[in-house]
C-alpha cells in the first residue's frame, strides 16, 4: 500500500470516529432503512468526478467521514483536470456522477455545452464563494473594482482578456453579468477565453489574461502569490446564488434511482456537517487541501470558508454570505428558478438562439422527486416553493415568473 493511500485511509478513519456524534452515525455505521430491501442502491460503488475547488468539499467529506456507508454506498471521488473532462467522463460512463457547474448541466442538456445529452441535477452542492480576480498590474492602474476597470478600459484602449472556466458554466455567467452591470459588453469590449480552474493562477502569472472568474481557492491563491486582487465576489453579484450541482445523465438516474437517492442523502448530510461548526470547516479545509483533492496550502482555503476576505490591496472584511454547503437546508434544494436563470443567460448571450420552454426544461433536469426522497432520508425539510426571488447587482429582480421577458430585457446582450 503506497504512502498516499495509507494517509488517506488513516485520515478517513480518524474523521469517521470524530464525526460519529456530529452526523448521527452508529459506531458500526449501520445502513439506514433507505439502503435495505427494494430500496437498496443498485450500484454500491459510485465514482464521482470533481475539479480541485473548495466547493467539491461535501462530496469529499461524505466519503472521508464515511457518511456514504450509512446509506449503503461507497463514494469514490475522482479528480479531473477540466470541466470538459468532467463532462466527457460523465457522458462516457467512466464516472457515474459529477461535481458540475450548474450552467454546464443545463448547457449539455440543451446541446450547447458539448454533445447533447439529457441531464439531471440531483442537488445543489453550494451557494456563493466564487470571485472576480483582476491582475495586480490592472489594480496598480486603478482597476481595483468594476468602476475602476471600466474607466481604465475607456482610457487605455487595447484588447482586454478575461477567462472563465466553461462556456455555459457559472463562472462565464457571473463574469458576463458583472461586466455588463458596469457597462462593459463582454462580447464586444473584451476577449473571453476558457481556462481550467487550477490553471488560472499560472496563466495570470505569465500575462495570458487581465482577469478571471473562478471558484475558490484560486482567487485567494492569486492574492497569496501577489499576482492578482479580488475585485468582486460572486455573492456580490447575486447573494446566495447557486453554484455547483451533483450532476448525472438522465439515463443513469433512470437505471439507478436508489443509488441517486442514497448518494444525494449522504452529500446533503456532509454539507450539514461542514456548516455545523468552525471546527468542522477547518477539518474540511485540512482534508481537501491535500494533493489528492485541491492540492494547495490550508491557509489558502480556510480563510474564505470562514468569511474572512481580503482584496489583495489592503482591504479586509467579514462576509456573512461566504460559501455555504447547507445553511439550514437552504443550499441543497435544486430550485427550478435557479436552473431557469442559467437558461435565461444562455439566451441573453446568444448561446441559445430561441427561447426554450424554461419551466419544462427545469422540471426535466432538476429531479425534485429524488431530492425530496433523499432529504427525507437525511432528515432535512424541503422548501414549500420550487421558486425563489433574488435581486442582482444591477438591481434587477429574478423570480422565475417571466423568463423570456427577463432574458430579453437586458440593455447589454448578444
Amino acid at each position: 500500500m503506497n504512502d498516499l493511500l495509507k494517509k488517506h485511509l488513516s485520515r478517513r478513519r480518524a474523521l469517521q470516529i470524530g464525526a460519529v456524534g456530529a452526523v448521527g452515525l452508529s459506531p458500526a455505521l449501520r445502513a439506514s432503512v433507505y439502503a435495505q430491501g427494494s430500496d437498496a442502491p443498485e450500484k454500491k460503488e459510485v465514482k464521482i468526478g470533481f475539479i480541485p475547488l473548495t466547493d467539491c468539499a461535501s462530496i469529499v467529506m461524505a466519503s472521508v467521514l464515511g457518511i456514504d456507508q450509512k446509506y449503503g454506498v461507497k463514494i469514490v471521488p475522482t479528480k479531473e483536470a477540466s470541466w470538459a473532462s468532467v463532462r466527457d467522463k460523465l457522458l462516457s460512463g467512466e464516472n457515474d456522477m459529477t461535481h458540475m457547474l450548474y450552467g454546464q448541466a443545463f448547457g449539455i442538456n440543451m446541446g450547447i455545452g458539448g454533445p447533447k445529452r439529457d441531464m439531471n441535477v440531483l442537488m445543489t452542492l453550494n451557494h456563493n464563494g466564487q470571485a472576480m480576480t483582476l491582475s495586480k498590474k490592472l489594480a496598480e492602474k486603478g482597476a481595483t473594482d468594476l468602476a475602476g476597470l471600466a474607466k481604465l478600459m475607456q482610457t487605455e484602449k487595447r484588447e482586454y482578456t478575461f477567462a472563465q472556466t466553461f462556456p455555459t458554466g457559472t463562472h462565464a455567467m457571473w463574469l458576463y453579468y458583472w461586466l455588463a452591470s458596469g457597462g462593459i459588453d463582454p462580447m464586444k469590449d473584451a476577449k473571453v477565453i476558457t481556462v481550467p480552474p487550477p490553471q488560472m493562477v499560472a496563466n495570470m502569472r505569465v500575462g495570458n489574461m487581465d482577469g478571471y472568474c473562478v471558484g475558490e481557492p484560486w482567487n485567494h491563491r492569486a492574492i497569496a502569490d501577489g499576482i492578482g486582487i479580488t475585485a468582486e465576489t460572486t455573492q456580490g453579484v447575486w447573494k446566495d446564488h447557486p453554484e455547483k450541482v451533483l450532476g448525472v445523465t438522465a439515463e443513469f438516474a433512470k437505471k439507478n434511482p436508489n443509488t441517486c437517492r442514497a448518494v444525494t442523502a449522504a452529500i446533503i448530510e456532509a454539507g450539514k456537517w461542514i456548516d455545523a461548526s468552525l471546527t468542522n470547516k477547518n477539518k474540511m479545509a485540512e482534508t481537501i487541501a491535500d494533493k489528492s483533492y485541491v492540492n494547495t496550502s490550508v491557509d489558502v482555503i480556510n480563510q474564505r470558508i470562514l468569511g474572512r476576505y481580503q482584496n489583495g490591496m489592503g482591504k479586509t472584511w467579514d462576509d456573512p454570505n461566504h460559501m455555504k454547503f447547507f445553511n439550514d437546508g437552504a443550499v441543497t434544494y435544486p430550485y427550478l428558478s435557479d436552473g431557469m436563470w442559467f437558461l435565461t443567460q444562455h439566451k441573453r448571450w446568444g448561446l441559445l438562439k430561441e427561447h426554450p420552454n424554461y419551466l419544462e426544461v427545469a422540471k426535466q433536469v432538476n429531479r425534485l422527486d429524488i431530492y425530496a426522497q433523499a432529504a427525507t432520508a437525511a432528515k432535512v425539510s424541503v422548501p414549500k416553493s420550487t421558486m425563489r426571488t433574488s435581486k442582482m447587482i444591477d438591481g434587477v429582480t429574478w423570480d422565475g415568473t417571466n423568463p423570456a421577458k427577463y432574458a430579453d430585457g437586458f440593455k447589454i446582450k448578444a
